[in-house]
């Protein structure tokens, strides 16, 4: 079982920017996409972006043209830059990993944008 493990988050002001890194146990070139996904309080897990292992990267609304998905195969990692940081972009953000039926999850990352 691959285990990741997502870092970078924290406060930062609006208009700041983070990036958040999630690191496989494994080579992420097993899985047929690995993604960003994100929780607010009260609210459902919603995908902000996804990496499929073609490359070609998908962004939910909210997360096009302020974030960017990224993966250096060599550090079996997957990046998440977001710029323009909303307070409405405060979430645990979560990495996700898929293969087929089944998905690993990371234990999540705290970003709160808040002045």
């Amino acid at each position: 079982q691959v285990q990741l493990v997502e870092s970078g988050g924290g406060l930062v002001q609006p208009g700041g920017s983070l990036r958040l890194s999630c690191a496989a146990s494994g080579s992420i070139l097993m899985f047929s996409a690995m993604g960003w996904y994100r929780q607010a309080p009260e609210k459902e897990r919603e995908l902000v972006a996804t990496i499929p292992s073609g490359g070609f990267t998908i962004y939910s609304e909210s997360a096009k043209g302020r974030f960017t998905i990224s993966r250096d195969i060599a550090k079996n990692t997957v990046y998440l830059q977001m710029n323009s940081l909303k307070p409405e972009d405060t979430a645990v953000y979560y990495c996700n990993a898929a293969r087929g039926p089944s998905e690993e999850w990371g234990q999540g990352t705290l970003v709160t944008v808040s002045s």
